[in-house]
């Protein structure tokens, strides 16, 4: 991912987030630093299993596949 691609998603975020203030409707995100924190740990956990190459294909387990 490149350096202008985040901080366009960054710009992005905060003209969405100024829009959703502005109108005065709730943002669809957590409101406070934990609920972000969780984001972000849901986040690193999957880069982190994706970057070891584990897994589980629990479709296939299941017999769904």
């Amino acid at each position: 991912m490149s350096i202008a691609m985040t901080v366009l998603a960054l710009v992005t975020g905060l003209l969405a987030g100024a829009f959703f203030r502005l109108l005065q409707v709730p943002i669809p995100a957590p409101p406070n630093l934990a609920g972000i924190l969780g984001i972000v740990g849901l986040f690193l956990g999957y880069q982190l299993v994706d970057h070891f190459d584990v897994g589980v294909d629990l479709l296939g387990a299941l017999g769904f596949r």
